[in-house]
Parts: structure tokens; sequence; C-alpha cells
């Protein structure tokens, strides 16, 4: 038997929430209230996709590993697929006008258009377009 989620949540630790959820809201991110308040925040990234954006002390409470440091340690990238390469640009753009890092220079394999960011705690967020006209088959 196969298991298939039915829906998607990515924690991650976070130093203020509200810094968080202003950063994400300025890139046009929505959050769900229910499940918001002062130790979360429960980012909308699609249909059945959230990030928990949790306060670290919080965040503590549901593993016994120390955490890492996303400014200089890698613990996950979290990419997102969006519909063109305009999309792509406009979403990284976005995150650099509202705090954010660019993790790298954007990159064009042809079939796919990807671009990345760090968000203001350092997570990495990878922006991905792909034609799948382009997709050759092997």
């Amino acid at each position: 038997m196969s298991i298939k989620a039915k829906q998607l949540y990515v924690n991650l630790p976070v130093k203020d929430v509200n810094q968080s959820i202003d950063f994400f809201t300025r890139l046009g991110f929505e959050f769900n209230p229910t499940f918001t308040d002062e130790k979360a925040a429960c980012l909308v990234i699609g249909e059945n996709m959230y990030a928990m954006l949790l306060k670290e002390d919080f965040f503590r409470t549901f593993t016994k590993k120390e955490l890492a440091d996303p400014t200089e340690h890698t613990e996950a990238i979290v990419a997102l697929s969006v519909d063109s390469k305009e999309a792509v640009d406009d979403l990284v753009n976005k995150a650099l006008e509202a705090g954010g890092k660019q993790s790298n220079d954007p990159m064009d394999g042809g079939f796919m258009y990807g671009w990345s960011f760090e968000d203001i705690d350092g997570h990495l967020w990878e922006v991905l377009y792909t034609d799948e006209s382009k997709i050759t088959e092997k």
C-alpha cells in the first residue's frame, strides 16, 4: 500500500513570529489565522501546503536535537514551483525588497528556470518554473 499525504506542513524555527508574518505578507502570502498566534504562524503556501513558522523556544518543544543556525548551516531547501519565469523573478525580487538575501544567481537550464533566496531567518527558499514543453523523454 502506498501512502499519499493529504497535506504538507514544513516546520521552521523563527526568531520573531511577527517579523516573519510581515516578511511573507510582503511577498504576497497569506496566513491561516486559526493556527497563528504569538508562538506560531501558519503560512499558506498553496492548496494543502503550509509552513509553520514557530518561535524558536516553541520549536524546541518538538525536538530533543539542537537547532541548526540557518544563517550558518543548511537544514533544508524549501522549493516552490510557480507558473512562469516572470513569477520566479517577481517572488525573489519581493523577498529581496522585504529584507531577504539572494542565495544563488538565477539558473536557466533550458526547460527549468530557478532562483533562490534566504528569508529573514536564513532559511533557503528556491523558486522554480518548469516548461514541460521543453522536457525531452529519454
